[in-house]
């Protein structure tokens, strides 16, 4: 795409998922997990993770807002819709495109737990430390780690568009209109 800086291929990606379903199908065997995805950004991710991962998994669905329709999170992180299945009891990985407060993951963490979560993980494909607004928020399985950069492709979005570029990119500091 024109005016888009490539930071990571199509191809890295791929290995890094394999990387990552490696690690989570050592770390998760025998206990009957649970994966959800935090929609919509990381579902792409998640697709393809859940089949690097060589066992027995069940998938459930989480949607949470914070940006509305900008490049900065309000703040405000709200449950759009929620998880279909008890959490009770159950090893939880959440799936997340990118950690960048922290804060929706946070509170995603704390709503599963106290509904009964034996453990609650995070596995994000990005990682953006210096952004951390919400303590102690740790991904236990990370691909990438990024700058301060506002990226897309791969599942992430500038206003619901650029989620299917194969790979990740970065926003031109000029916005938008530099890649049309």
């Amino acid at each position: 795409m024109k005016g888009c800086k490539r930071l990571y291929s199509a191809r890295a990606i791929a290995a890094r998922v394999k990387k990552l379903g490696k690690a989570i199908s050592a770390d998760y065997a025998g206990k009957d997990p649970l994966f959800v995805c935090v929609l919509k950004g990381a579902c792409i991710f998640f697709s393809d993770l859940v089949r690097a991962v060589s066992l027995p998994v069940q998938l459930d669905f989480v949607q949470a807002a914070s940006y509305g329709g900008g490049t900065v999170s309000s703040g405000e992180v709200r449950i759009v819709k929620d998880v279909e299945c008890s959490v009770a009891g159950r090893h939880v990985l959440l799936v997340e495109d990118i950690v960048d407060t922290g804060r929706t993951l946070a509170r995603l963490q704390e709503l599963f737990k106290a509904r009964g979560a034996r453990s609650v993980q995070i596995c994000a494909l990005l990682d953006k430390p210096s952004r951390r607004a919400a303590g102690g928020v740790r991904a236990a399985y990370c691909g990438f780690t990024v700058e301060d950069r506002f990226v897309v492709g791969y599942g992430l979005d500038l206003d619901e568009k650029y989620r299917n570029l194969p790979y990740i990119g970065e926003l031109p500091p000029q916005g938008e209109e530099a890649w049309q």
